[in-house]
This record gives C-alpha cells, sequence and structure tokens, in this order.
C-alpha cells in the first residue's frame, strides 16, 4: 500500500493552541463536560471531609463500622444502579443530553441531602447524586474525546480525570473553613452538601452551546452537521472542504464501516466478540481495578482512620493535612496529564506502578514502627510518604484512566466498554469502602501487606500488558489491537482523501447526508482512481493513478465524483 501525499501532520495547527480562534473557543466549551470530573471529586471525597466535622458527627449520632461505609458507598451504589442505562442514552439521544439528564439528577439529589433530617434521607439522597453522576461520567468523557482538536485530545483527556482533585480540594477547604467558621452548627456541613449544587447548574445552563460528537453525528448520518462542527473548530479557514476536515471525517467514516461491518449489531457481548475487544477489555477491567487497589482507597475515603492510625488527632490538623494533600494531587496529575504525549501512556504506567510499591513497601514499614513500637519519629515521617505514594499514583492513574480507556475502544462499543469501566471502578470502590474500615480495625498496619503484595501483581501486568498508543489518532489508536493492517488501512484513508482535497475547489456544504459515494468511502477508493471533478477534471492529472492502468493505457478509470 503506497504511503499517501499528504498526512495529518501536513494540515494540523503548529503554532501554540490559544493563537488558534477555533482551538481557543472549543478549549474554552469542553470546560463544560470537564467540569464533571471536578463534580465527581468533590461529592466523592465531601464524607470523607465531613467525617471530620464534629457537627456532622453529632447529628449523625457518630456512624461507624457497616454504617459510615454505607454512607460512603450509596454515592456509588447509585451509579452501579444507573450504569446500564448510560451506554444506551449516550449512543441513542447523544453525549450532550445524557449529560444534561445526569446534571438535573444530581441537582435532585443535592437539594435532599443538604435538607437531610436523617441517616436514611443522608444515604438516599447520596444514592441519588450517583445515579446522576454517572449518566455525566459516561457522556462528558465521550464528548472531550470525541471533539478535541487532534493535537489537543491526549491532554484534554488527561486532564479531565486529573480536574477531579479541584472538586476533592473544594471539597476538603470548604469543610476546613466550615469547621473554623461554624463549629458546631449543622450549617458547618449543610453548606459543603449546597456547594455540590455549583457544576451541574453550570452544565444544565451552558451544555447546549457545546458542539455533540462529530463521530456521533456521523454515526447517525447527519454527516453535514459533523462536517460543520468540526470546520468551525478545527479549520483555520472555517471550510469544510480543509483537507484536516477531510482527513477527520474520512477516517471517521471508514472507522464506523469497519466496526459496522464487524458486528450488525452491537450489545454488551460485543465487548468480548472478537480477540481484539477481549484484549482491550481485558486491559481495561484490570486498569480500572488498579485505580481503586493500590492503596489510594484508604486515603481517599478513610483519612481520619489513617491519620488516627499514626497518633493524628486533631480535627483542625487533620482538615489542613487532607486540604494540603488535595492540592498536592492536583499538580501531580496535572503534570501527568502534560507528559503524556512526551513520555508517553506505557512509560508512566511503569514508572507510576514502580514508584507506589517502592513508597508503599516504606510507608507500610512506618506504620508498623509506630504502632508496634510508638515511634513518634515514625508516626511523623508517615505523612510524606503519603504524599510521595500519590505522586506516583497521580502522574498516571489519575490522567489517563479515562484518556486511555477512550483511546483504545472503538467508537461502536466504546460508550459500552466505558460503562463497563465504570462499572468495575465502582464495584472495587464500594469493596473498598466496605471491607477498608473493617480490616483497618481488625489488622491494623498488616494489612498494608496485602496492598504490597497487590502492587507487585500491577507491575507485572503493566509491563506485560500495556500498549503504547501516543502520536496516532483516535481511530489508528483503537485499530491497533484488530491487527496491525487496520492502523494502516485509517492513515492510507485519511491520507488520500486530504490528498484529494488539494486544490478542489472550497466551499460550504460538500458533506450531504444522503450522499454515499463520498471521498472518506474506503471500499470505493480501494477500487477508484481519484480524479478532481467538474471544471476540474478536464484540467488536472489523477492524482493517485496507478502505475500499472498508466501503462496499460487503460481508458475505464473513473473519475472521483464524492466531492
Amino acid at each position: 500500500m503506497a504511503p499517501p501525499e499528504w498526512t495529518v501532520v501536513d494540515f494540523i495547527h503548529r503554532g501554540p493552541w490559544w493563537r488558534n480562534r477555533g482551538i481557543r473557543v472549543l478549549n474554552l466549551l469542553l470546560i463544560v463536560p470537564l467540569l464533571t470530573a471536578s463534580i465527581n471529586g468533590l461529592d466523592s471525597s465531601l464524607v470523607n471531609g465531613l467525617q471530620i466535622l464534629p457537627a456532622w458527627q453529632d447529628f449523625f449520632k457518630h456512624p461507624n463500622g457497616k454504617t459510615l461505609g454505607l454512607i460512603s458507598a450509596a454515592q456509588v451504589i447509585g451509579s452501579i444502579v444507573g450504569l446500564p442505562f448510560t451506554p444506551y442514552s449516550s449512543d441513542h439521544l447523544g453525549r450532550r443530553p445524557t449529560l444534561f439528564i445526569g446534571a438535573i439528577v444530581m441537582l435532585a439529589g443535592v437539594a435532599l441531602q443538604s435538607s437531610a433530617a436523617s441517616i436514611g434521607m443522608f444515604i438516599g439522597a447520596r444514592g441519588l447524586i450517583g445515579f446522576g453522576l454517572t449518566f455525566t461520567l459516561n457522556a462528558a468523557p465521550l464528548l472531550i474525546t470525541e471533539l478535541a482538536y487532534p493535537t489537543q485530545r491526549g491532554k484534554l483527556t488527561s486532564m479531565y480525570n486529573a480536574s477531579w482533585y479541584f472538586g476533592s480540594i473544594l471539597s476538603a477547604w470548604t469543610c476546613f473553613g466550615a469547621w473554623n467558621g461554624a463549629g458546631t452548627s449543622q450549617w458547618s456541613w449543610r453548606v459543603p452538601t449546597l456547594i455540590q449544587a455549583l457544576g451541574p447548574i453550570i452544565q444544565v445552563v451552558l451544555i447546549w452551546m457545546v458542539p455533540e460528537s462529530p463521530r456521533f453525528l456521523v454515526a447517525k448520518g447527519r454527516e453535514s452537521k459533523a462536517a460543520s462542527a468540526l470546520a468551525r473548530f478545527h479549520s483555520t479557514t472555517g471550510d469544510e472542504r480543509d483537507p484536516l476536515i477531510v482527513f477527520e471525517m474520512a477516517q471517521i467514516r471508514h472507522a464506523l464501516k469497519m466496526e459496522k461491518e464487524a458486528s450488525k449489531s452491537t450489545s454488551f457481548s460485543t465487548l468480548f466478540a472478537t480477540p481484539g475487544n477481549r484484549r482491550r477489555m481485558c486491559i481495561i477491567i484490570a486498569l480500572a481495578i488498579f485505580s481503586q487497589w493500590s492503596g489510594n482507597g484508604l486515603v481517599s475515603y478513610y483519612i481520619n482512620l489513617v491519620l488516627e492510625g499514626v497518633g493524628i488527632t486533631d480535627a483542625g490538623t487533620k482538615a489542613a493535612i487532607n486540604g494540603g494533600l488535595q492540592i498536592w494531587n492536583l499538580i501531580a496529575a496535572m503534570s501527568g496529564a502534560f507528559l503524556v504525549d512526551k513520555l508517553g501512556r506505557r512509560t508512566l504506567f511503569i514508572i507510576s506502578n514502580v514508584g507506589m510499591l517502592i513508597d508503599f513497601g516504606a510507608w507500610t514499614l512506618t506504620t508498623a514502627l509506630f504502632n508496634t513500637l510508638q515511634d513518634a519519629a515514625a508516626a511523623k515521617s508517615t505523612i510524606p510518604f503519603i504524599f510521595i505514594f500519590y505522586f506516583f499514583y497521580d502522574i498516571a492513574y489519575t490522567p489517563m484512566l479515562i484518556a486511555y480507556t477512550l483511546e483504545i475502544l472503538p467508537f461502536n462499543i466504546r460508550a459500552k466498554g466505558f460503562a463497563v469501566m465504570n462499572l468495575v471502578v465502582s464495584l472495587t470502590l464500594a469493596f473498598n469502602q466496605f471491607v477498608n474500615p473493617w480490616a483497618l480495625d481488625a489488622m491494623g498496619w498488616k494489612y498494608y501487606l496485602v496492598y504490597c503484595g497487590w502492587l507487585i501483581i500491577e507491575l507485572v501486568f503493566v509491563v506485560v500488558c500495556i500498549i503504547e498508543t501516543k502520536g496516532r489518532t483516535l481511530e489508528e489508536t483503537a485499530a491497533l489491537f484488530d491487527g496491525e493492517q487496520q492502523p494502516q488501512t485509517l492513515a492510507q484513508t485519511g491520507g488520500e482523501a486530504a490528498t484529494m482535497s488539494r486544490g478542489v475547489p472550497r466551499g460550504p456544504g460538500i458533506w450531504i447526508e444522503e450522499e454515499k459515494s463520498t471521498v472518506t468511502d474506503i471500499v470505493e477508493m480501494r477500487d477508484a482512481t481519484p480524479r478532481r471533478v467538474g471544471e476540474c477534471s478536464s484540467r488536472y492529472t489523477n492524482i493517485n493513478a496507478n502505475a500499472e492502468a498508466d501503462e496499460s493505457g487503460d481508458s475505464d478509470v473513473r473519475t472521483w465524483e464524492a466531492l
């Protein structure tokens, strides 16, 4: 297969993104779905912060054991209940309507939670928030991944999950401020719960300003709208006939055609129907488990118990450590997000797992020394090890869990595969939230040894199974698992389409939804010799004419009539 005359590299914007108006406006609009991760961080971290507040403890009669585990897990249980419905909503209604629905449900949950008069009402509200959150968590990263400019996609999708810590920071410091300002008043815990409404309100108001996913539009036969959205934000001229837009439309259409031919109907069973899909899901499920079972769950949801385990009992000190840790996490996660295109996904995963294994071993040692010998120096040294551990966790698992998952999934199973990832995260998280407090009470520091052994298993899996995806388009990355020929075919498709667009008269409205013989149809592209059409066809030679056809003087070469 001969290489195309032009590739996507020839057409992308090369300067700073903020100097390109289309990319600048698009990135600003993508803040709306990006907020979803921050909303998740706020909602998920809130109970962790509330446990430190004396007023919350007194109002709900100092919950512990199974009751505390149920409070922490209620949001996850709500998410699990909603998970089966989210991919169907994203695939049939669209990414934007699904996000809107989730935001509305969350607002209802926040209203119920902030007015809770009993522990049951509080738990029910947490479950309702989780139900709505799972819709936004499914739709938002899909929208970002499928809409972002090619050179921005890796950073934006990595920043998506990294922005989780904006929410956790807001939660931690809001609880700290409420504790300082309101003391034992009920408002010290009701105000932090009301803060949860800010993100969903912004999304409800602004989501319709964000364009729908071009890949979703093409899948629904609305190609003119897809090309119009791409031209508006990806083209420097706003022209639908821009070579970059032609390239992207070519790959989208061809990828959808290959997926449709491979599976006439898509269901959850499709996720495991082919060797490529089974390999994808093996990696996705493993990373989802690793993201919660690496030891991070101990601090993320039970920092109160962890700090008391090393002798820190003052509420103000615990709140300050929690707030500082969230800021540290944000810095580390954003650093990882900006390194994904420089170091690569696989390299960051390996660095992360090696660092976590070494640090968690040291963390276990200092905790054991304090608990067995009452060594005050060991207790103090535990705090830096917690921060170091989260640095290594955050540079890979925070930014890349979602980004890597969406990159390796093809469009036709992307929503469903992502829903499975969220389901596994929720199940492992629920397990953590029920088991961790019980295990810490029963086993103490020895429970940390379980995580040390598990981190060794994680490292081996990452070294053996993780595939590098740096420097590929979304379609090419997804095709890596389906054989070597698939990525080459996709690159050839986009390259030939872009090549043919050079010199073709420009203008709007070239992507006619009813048009079936478009430049993006790889089957016709392989069979036909591209030519410019209309008035141009008599004045231009074939672009990639077959050498054998030239030698034989074959006069039956068809004119390309896609544009």
